[in-house]
């Protein structure tokens, strides 16, 4: 039976796709049934729409309680997830509210006093939340985890766990990520009642478009000149990545200074000013996105061309999910890599296993070659002529 045929009337006249994605199908009837799950599947193959529509068909609009908490480890996430749910409960008794850092937290407690039904929020702030006896996690039966290779790393571990053992006894839980590490699945089964293991990989998603994963060979010095020259190219939308806070500052400076069509997205950014840096970006002001891994978690922006990793990610996994924001939905992208020497045995290890393709920037292009390819280019090139010089009689 399709999923689809499970879903209440007001949900399935919102399903505005052809067909869904494989998460989607398998993970959709478990959720129904009532069951825990781990679930595993690439970024942009719907792990958001593969939760929120059995959390929204389970929950009662009609009660005046909180049932349904979403935690993700970022603002931007948690509004994204905020927006999606508001689309789906138009027209009926289900509300949603977002809990996140960086807002006003008074305002957020009287959202909560209306009881909101499904509260979408980042552990920080829930905790606050909850410490305050503002957020009664007994009430909550529906618990998501979205990026769980994030929040249950030691990082955020004890915040999230403490949330998990504070809802009903009986709750649901699901864990979703693009990356299910064997820790971060033991992790879960300690939270867990039976649960069911959902593993999509890239080659079963249907459509999925070409991804090309290139990188060129530079001077660490030289990373924020071919940035800008990047920035500059025709139809480039980038999502950039750097690994450390303090030098995507030092980038911001400098490349404000020329004036690039250029922004930076950090977690200590005040709420106002990333969501009008993110708006920017959507509506292509800005080209190219520096940010870092926690600001960027899970953010779906629609025609993004290129993902380019200044800085080589520290682990494989950190790798998959920075690529992931290009490509998604059956559309073709490009991860492109900044690599300075001592970087090249890192980056080997993060792209084991995934075909990549040796690029040159060279006269404010990116073209396929290596090193070789420069000087054939330069020879190649016609000699400028020097104007003679008259000589004095």
């Amino acid at each position: 039976m399709n999923f689809l045929d499970e879903l209440n009337e007001s949900l399935r006249t919102k399903w505005k796709f052809k067909q869904p994605m494989p998460i989607q199908s398998q993970m959709i009837p478990e959720m129904l049934s009532g069951k825990d799950i781990v679930a595993e599947s690439p970024t942009g193959t719907g792990k958001t729409l593969a939760y929120t529509l059995p959390v929204i068909q389970m929950v009662d609009g009609d009660l005046p309680k909180t049932q349904a908490l979403i935690i993700t480890p970022s603002q931007e996430l948690s509004m994204q997830i905020v927006n999606v749910i508001r689309e789906l409960v138009e027209g009926t008794p289900v509300t949603v509210t977002q809990l996140i850092g960086g807002a006003n937290m008074q305002r957020q407690v009287e959202k909560l006093k209306k009881k909101p039904t499904i509260v979408v929020g980042t552990p920080g702030r829930l905790n606050e939340l909850v410490r305050e006896k503002k957020l009664k996690m007994y009430d909550i039966q529906y618990l998501v985890i979205d990026e769980a290779d994030q929040l249950l790393s030691r990082e955020y571990r004890v915040l999230v766990k403490s949330l998990i053992e504070a809802a009903n006894p009986g709750r649901q839980l699901a864990v979703v990520s693009a990356t299910i590490t064997d820790e971060i699945e033991l992790v879960a089964k300690q939270l867990m009642k039976d649960p069911i293991r959902l593993q999509v990989n890239s080659d079963e998603i249907p459509n999925s478009g070409q991804v090309v994963h290139s990188y060129v060979k530079v001077d660490e010095r030289k990373k924020t000149d071919i940035l800008r020259g990047i920035s500059a190219l025709s139809g480039v939308r980038a999502l950039t990545f750097m690994n450390n806070v303090d030098q995507l500052r030092m980038k911001e400076l400098k490349l404000l200074y020329n004036d690039a069509p250029i922004a930076v997205l950090y977690s200590d950014m005040k709420k106002l000013d990333r969501q009008k840096t993110l708006e920017d970006f959507r509506k292509g002001t800005i080209r190219i996105l520096i940010a870092t891994d926690l600001a960027a978690r899970g953010l779906d922006i629609e025609g993004l061309t290129h993902v380019i990793h200044v800085d080589v990610p520290h682990t494989a996994e950190q790798y998959v999910h920075r690529s992931g924001r290009t490509g998604r939905a059956g559309a073709d992208g490009e991860v492109l890599t900044l690599l300075s020497y001592p970087e090249e045995r890192d980056y080997r290890k993060v792209s084991k296993g995934i075909k990549t393709v040796q690029k040159v920037w060279y006269n404010g292009q990116l073209i396929e070659g290596n090193a070789k390819t420069v000087d054939d280019l330069k020879k190649a090139a016609p000699k400028k002529s020097k104007p003679k010089v008259k000589k004095k009689k």
